[in-house]
């Protein structure tokens, strides 16, 4: 493949990744494994990602409800692995959006077919949209098209996520956001959990913006949360 596809392996059972890596890895994939729930989650949310192989029996949370968690604000392809055949979990697991379920013990090769499988099918045709080359850059330092951030006629390559966070603060005319506004204006349910995880996706927004010297235009006001200004405050 002309460019490396991300898959997120969650399971505990480091033999059982292992061979899924290295089934994977020689067929070009760009493999990331996490051992509980709460890492795997984390990463998801916060780079793109083709599919998740996700184990329902972890240590840490229950694979149905992070992958629930997910769908608040992925549609990445979700293949469940379990060590239970019951009719009732594939029908459960299907129904809350997983894309595909294996039970265990499983072929390696015939996972990487079903990866392979999933993958083609969310690929979308290409379409004609606004893109950057379209845009009066002179209008302001950043522009959106096509579901992603320009500057200087580039896409800054955003996530899903971190695409509605952005665009939510440049929306706002500078106003304050709090981590549960930026939650909300990313489809994510607002919980404890998960709120600390809008620094890690402003992290990483700030990592893509310093690259063009431009990191410093979403600001943190203190115990409140995050706003946007092109103006030097």
């Amino acid at each position: 493949m002309s460019a490396k596809a991300t898959v997120v392996i969650i399971e505990d059972e480091p033999a059982i990744a292992d061979n899924l890596i290295h089934v994977l890895e020689m067929d070009g994939f760009n493999v990331r494994w996490f051992a509980t729930g709460e890492q795997g989650l984390a990463y998801v949310a916060g780079n793109n990602v083709e599919l998740v192989v996700l184990d329902v029996g972890l240590p840490d949370v229950n694979g149905f409800e992070l992958c629930k968690t997910i769908r608040e604000f992925s549609d990445v392809a979700i293949i469940f692995l379990t060590a239970r055949n019951d009719e009732i979990d594939r029908v459960v697991g299907l129904e809350i959006g997983a894309d595909d379920y294996v039970t265990k013990p499983f072929s390696p090769r015939e996972m990487l077919a079903r990866i392979k499988l999933r993958i083609k099918k969310t690929v979308s045709t290409p379409i004609e949209v606004e893109n950057c080359s379209s845009i009066d850059i002179t209008a302001s330092l950043l522009q959106s098209a096509n579901y992603d951030y320009c500057v200087n006629g580039q896409m800054i390559g955003l996530t899903a996520v971190e695409f509605k966070i952005l665009d939510k603060l440049i929306n706002s005319n500078a106003n304050v956001l709090s981590r549960e506004q930026l939650l909300l204006a990313a489809d994510i349910a607002p919980s404890a959990s998960y709120e600390r995880n809008v620094d890690s996706h402003i992290k990483a927004i700030r990592n893509k913006l310093r690259s063009y010297g431009l990191d410093d235009l979403i600001k943190t006001k203190r115990g409140f949360g995050y706003f946007y200004s092109e103006s030097s405050l």
